[in-house]
């Protein structure tokens, strides 16, 4: 990998990727982290480099509000000058059947120890409850959609859309239309 960047550099491939920070289109996108999508996710958007900020996460999922993905949209919105937000799930997603118990008896055979699962738990951390996924992709859109919208730091002013883009074809559906969620 690190022969190929060498190259890469040397031959100076880089400069056909020169974009800057600021584009036309502002728009920060949270999408899955399912690498299916990684190019035909911009396709489908007709998204061209540097025009959005990609925010990748398992299943796209806005879990908390001051966790990480919703720091990253807040900058996006307030030093990259986003003003939209677009929440993209996708059909066939391996959230969708993540099995919490199954993950964690993975985490044990790999060495995590029961006394610090235990050691979570007793904290008030319920792995199950952070594991899960989901059982509708359009359903969790939503939820990820009302964090963001809600979220006491994000103006008002800006539109936060759903989606569902299927990974085989590239068909996108509207399941909240950011626009009119504003002007309601």
């Amino acid at each position: 990998m690190l022969q190929f960047n060498s190259e890469f550099v040397e031959k100076k491939e880089f400069e056909k990727y020169k974009s800057s920070r600021f584009k036309d289109r502002k728009m920060v996108v949270v999408t899955c982290m399912d690498s299916r999508l990684t190019e035909l996710l911009p396709r489908a958007l007709n998204i061209k480099d540097g025009n959005s900020k990609i925010i990748k996460d398992a299943g796209a999922i806005v879990l908390h509000p001051f966790g990480s993905v919703m720091r990253s949209v807040i900058v996006a919105v307030y030093e990259l000058n986003a003003d939209e937000v677009f929440v993209v799930g996708h059909h066939d997603c391996g959230m969708s059947c993540i099995d919490p118990e199954e993950t964690i008896n993975k985490m044990k055979e790999n060495g995590i120890s029961s006394d610090t699962i235990d050691t979570l738990e007793s904290s008030g951390i319920n792995l199950q409850q952070w594991l899960h996924g989901f059982d509708s992709v359009e359903e969790s859109v939503k939820g990820s959609v009302e964090t963001v919208k809600n979220h006491p730091l994000l103006p008002q002013n800006i539109p936060v859309h759903g989606l569902v883009i299927d990974p085989e074809t590239g068909k996108l559906d509207l399941i909240v239309d950011g626009y009119k969620h504003r002007e309601s």
